[in-house]
């Protein structure tokens, strides 16, 4: 019965939005409301500001250098926040025939302010043209799609090596109905070194370059010891190629060891990119390490050997302004070292082959802003939505398992700022008495504001919600959840568990205008909530609240990552919990929010 409903659910979900499509749903308001008046107004005082302050420091050589360490121009050419369609600047080209392709690589800091800045460009790499040329969509001959080009920049600049890229376009003076393209990139400093401290006293230092000689690739180096004695714990090399001789697929290859811990990964792989196209992978992977058991509140050294193989096609439909997608995908994982496990113990360490088809469709476009994850580079957020049936069978080594699972996500712009939602159901089913095991559910909502004005800075609030239920679950390993960095209130340390938790985090953020030796100083203030427990009404389960402070600094032209400070405390039902009131870390920049479609998976708890 629950399917059923989920079922016909998707249905309707599905059909609301091609008709949101058709212009209903999420989208993006032409004028944009009063917020970018008053955006752009602010954004307007600011620069008279910027420029008393750059007339008068300018005389005298002190005055000078300070004004270029302090206060640098902000290099953002996307309003300020402001939600912008590429695309519609190229419309007037679309259909004609693309003509010259030009590539007009930059160094980091061209033109270079200061002396370090001079000598960094010096120094680097700069990125080889092949490399531009071998991302590129679309060739000379073809009919220009203002799409495809929006795309294609959004590509570029996901490429870590690459800090900004922009598509110029015009008519060539021979022939209006050919239009020449200059594709204009600027490189990102590629060399970065990590240090992190680690449990047990271990200690990881690792160097990396993601743009060797220039050629997009990437190579890491990882070397452990323990911060006590200097005890020597093994090394881990990784090496990335983003694009292969320019056909779209990447091969990632790692091999190494950390004290206790052991990998040889082998990863290639091509993703969909546009409405119609296809995707293909194989992997391999043998890892030793540990994991947590939640149900022991300890860890088990656990050794697996995984194989993945998988491929899709898709296929856009104009009328319904979508794409269908078929995807298939077939694995296997040899455990070599696991805790016990038994028919319904520890069902995630037991030996399987699952075969495993998805069906869906989806839609995908591209809006460009900024000041969300990164800190005044432009970003690409996609609008759309993604609905898929997946199915397929499992062959364990105590029984075999038919799966069913289904999941939906939609999201876009609106007038408060970008909202994204989405639910994913699944569930084994038992083929010898048609029980229904390990099914589980997860619903999530993302929410961001428009970007506010105050004075000379600007503030964003951000909010999500997780939810997760479980039920019919064996023992042991997986079968209960915990809260997590990633899906729990913020510093957390208390050991609970159960099987059904929810999350609310909420974070506000201010973008500040200052850029000593251009590093972005950004400060935040968060207030997480959370419920976890097994009462099957979510309300009577245990409740735990965490809030703090922190600042994140970060320089966009450079690979490091984000430097983040943060304090914080906890609150539960019987007073202050276990938390971590301090950290320093170097956090990932976070995924844009996508609607692909990818390998089918199993929706699970972790």
């Amino acid at each position: 019965m629950v399917f059923r409903r989920g079922i016909l659910m998707l249905i309707l979900l599905v059909g609301v939005n091609i008709g949101f499509s058709r212009g209903k749903g999420l989208s993006v308001s032409p004028d944009h409301s009063a917020f970018d008046s008053v955006s752009i107004e602010s954004a307007e005082r600011t620069q008279r500001f910027y420029d008393s302050i750059h007339s008068k420091t300018t005389r005298h050589t002190v005055p000078r250098l300070l004004y270029h360490s302090l206060f640098r121009r902000l290099r953002d050419t996307t309003n300020n926040g402001r939600v912008l369609d590429e695309s519609q600047a190229m419309e007037r080209y679309a259909g004609k025939t693309i003509g010259n392709i030009t590539i007009d690589r930059k160094q980091i800091f061209e033109p270079a302010d200061t002396k370090l800045e001079r000598l960094a460009d010096k120094t680097h790499v700069l990125t080889r043209e092949y490399v531009i040329r071998r991302d590129l969509l679309f060739k000379s001959g073809q009919k220009l799609d203002p799409q495809v080009l929006v795309r294609n920049t959004q590509l570029l600049r996901s490429r870590s090596y690459i800090y900004d890229a922009n598509m110029i376009l015009s008519l060539s003076p021979m022939d209006t109905s050919v239009v020449d393209v200059t594709v204009e990139t600027r490189d990102s400093w590629t060399i970065n070194a990590d240090l992190q401290f680690r449990s047990e006293r271990r200690t990881m230092f690792g160097v990396s370059d993601d743009n060797i000689f220039g050629t997009g690739n990437r190579l890491n180096l990882k070397t452990n010891f323990t911060y006590s004695g200097f005890d020597y714990g093994g090394n881990v090399v990784e090496y990335q190629i983003p694009n292969i001789f320019g056909t779209f697929y990447k091969a990632d290859f790692s091999a190494g060891k950390d004290f206790y811990n052991s990998e040889l990964k082998l990863n290639v792989r091509k993703e969909f990119i546009l409405p119609t196209d296809y995707e293909a992978g194989i992997s391999y992977e043998e890892v030793k390490s540990k994991h947590y058991l939640v149900y022991l509140d300890t860890s088990n050294l656990v050794k697996v050997r995984n194989f993945d193989v998988w491929a899709g096609r898709s296929k856009y439909f104009k009328s319904i302004n979508s794409s269908l997608f078929l995807t298939a995908r077939y694995g296997f994982a040899n455990y070599l070292r696991r805790p016990e496990v038994g028919p319904t113990h520890n069902p995630a360490f037991h030996d399987y082959d699952n075969l495993l088809f998805g069906l869906g469709l989806y839609r995908e476009k591209f809006y460009t802003t900024s000041m969300i994850y990164g800190f005044g580079f432009k970003e690409y957020l996609a609008t759309g939505y993604k609905a898929e049936l997946v199915s397929g069978y499992s062959w364990s080594e105590f029984n075999d398992n038919m799966y069913l699972g289904l999941s939906y996500k939609v999201g876009g712009f609106t007038r408060i700022g970008y909202l994204m939602g989405g639910y994913g159901l699944g569930s084994y089913i038992d083929l010898s008495d048609g029980s229904w095991w390990r099914s589980a559910v997860d619903v999530n909502m993302r929410w961001f504001s428009n970007l506010f004005v105050a004075g000379r800075s600007r503030i964003r609030q951000f909010l999500s919600l997780d939810y997760t239920q479980g039920w019919n679950r064996g023992t042991g390993a997986d079968e209960v959840i915990r809260f997590t960095e990633d899906n729990g209130p913020r510093g957390f340390r208390e050991y609970v568990a159960g099987v059904n938790r929810a999350v609310l985090n909420t974070e506000t953020v201010l973008f500040t205008p200052y850029q000593p030796l251009g590093f972005r100083i950004v400060l935040f203030g968060y207030a997480d909530f959370g419920l976890l427990g097994t009462s099957p009404n979510m309300f009577k389960n245990s409740f735990y609240n965490t809030f703090g402070i922190g600042i994140r600094i970060k320089n966009e032209r450079l690979v490091f990552n984000t430097i983040q400070i943060r304090l914080g405390i906890g609150w539960g039902k019987e007073g202050w919990i276990k938390s971590q009131y301090f950290r320093i870390s170097n956090e990932q920049r976070m995924e844009q929010y996508r609607y692909l479609p990818s390998r089918p998976e199993i929706v699970g708890f972790e």
